[in-house]
């Protein structure tokens, strides 16, 4: 019964997004674009420009050329629709290790369980218990090409377990291959009258690569290509006070549904035309598509602001506000954190509070991450 509430939850939503704008964005493995540690999370979902964590692989893997210790594991817990149910739920697990003081290495898993479904023909049937799920498995490589700056490229393996058994053919994964392109910039510390500061940028291009399909005759889906990029700057007013600022912003490079046969409808026939776009294709595509020109490709980029105070390294509090338009998704939303940190261990929490009226599936929802920083330290300044 549980898993019925989650189906008329997401065709609820599903429905009130389609009745805003038939042109929304949907692609497939959507779990690789939902934030997965508490420290970004807490932060309106942002991490492109912000100073290095263990977590840097999701949102931008140039940030571990300027790590400050020799190697980090990072480990994280979000539950999902946890008002619902208690058995859906995102991992993520990250390491990473500098190889010397100009270029580290990197790697994570991000495993989306949705719990057990039970699956019957008929009412009277006996039940069949599957355990759909999702993961991506990534690896980068970052190097310092000045003091100042960095880039990274990584590669990820995605799997889609939701394929159900039906009876006349088997199931299987769906699988695909993607490709990310970062650059970080970090300058040196500033002295302004009253306090010093610190500018950074970044952007990260993600997910680069092919359709998911999860047989020959099935319907293909665009990864979540995404474009990310923002900055920020630190407010240092002492060795003990540091108050960081940030916005991001993020378009996704996939490109826009539209009525190809000029009928004033998207039908079976405009959505067969959009899945032959490449993916090459689409992402150039995607910055000049959207039917209403420039006003609703506006429309298809968020926007998010958040703020990091830090005491001592040893105490941060944090916040943010991310914005969607209700075109493309209404997801618009604040959130609150904070982080403890001990020796060589940190542990993040976050909260979010939604604003719109579309239910968001984290709302209400406290997030965990644990982060380990081990080995000789490393002087970026």
């Amino acid at each position: 019964m549980k898993k019925l509430l989650i189906l008329a939850v997401l065709l609820a939503t599903i429905a009130r997004l389609s009745a805003q704008q038939e042109r929304v964005i949907t692609t497939a493995v959507p779990f690789l674009t939902i934030s997965s540690d508490a420290r970004a999370s807490g932060m309106g979902d942002m991490g492109v420009a912000t100073s290095f964590d263990a977590f840097s692989q999701q949102w931008n893997p140039a940030k571990f050329a300027f790590a400050t210790q020799k190697t980090g594991i990072g480990v994280s817990y979000t539950p999902y629709l946890e008002s619902i149910v208690n058995d859906v739920s995102l991992l993520n697990a990250s390491f990473y290790n500098k190889i010397n003081d100009r270029s580290a290495f990197a790697f994570s898993l991000r495993y989306f369980g949705l719990g057990e479904i039970e699956l019957r023909q008929t009412i009277s049937d006996p039940a069949t218990l599957v355990k759909p799920n999702e993961f991506a498995i990534d690896g980068s490589y970052s190097l310092k090409l000045s003091q100042t700056f960095s880039m990274a490229v990584g590669g990820r393996f995605i799997s889609s377990n939701l394929r159900f058994q039906d009876g006349a053919q088997d199931s299987q994964a769906a699988n695909a291959f993607a490709v990310d392109i970062a650059g970080f910039f970090r300058s040196r510390e500033i002295a302004y009258n009253s306090f010093d500061g610190r500018w950074r940028a970044g952007f990260n291009i993600s997910n680069l690569g092919g359709s998911l399909q999860y047989d020959e005759g099935g319907q293909q889906n665009f990864l979540p290509t995404n474009l990310k990029f923002g900055a920020g700057f630190d407010f240092i007013f002492d060795q003990d006070n540091v108050l960081g600022l940030h916005t991001e912003f993020n378009k996704l490079l996939v490109p826009t549904p539209r009525d190809f046969t000029g009928d004033g409808l998207i039908t079976p026939e405009d959505n067969d035309e959009y899945q032959n776009i490449s993916f090459f294709n689409g992402v150039f595509e995607s910055f000049g598509d959207a039917p209403d020109g420039f006003s609703e490709e506006l429309k298809e980029i968020t926007w998010a602001l958040g703020a990091e105070y830090k005491f001592r390294e040893a105490f941060m509090l944090r916040g943010g506000y991310f914005n969607e338009s209700e075109d493309k998704g209404a997801r618009q939303f604040f959130t609150m954190g904070a982080g403890f940190k001990f020796k060589a261990a940190q542990i993040d929490l976050s909260y979010l509070f939604s604003t719109s009226q579309v239910r968001n599936p984290l709302e209400n929802t406290l997030r965990f991450s644990l982060t380990f920083n081990l080995g000789e330290e490393y002087l970026n300044d």
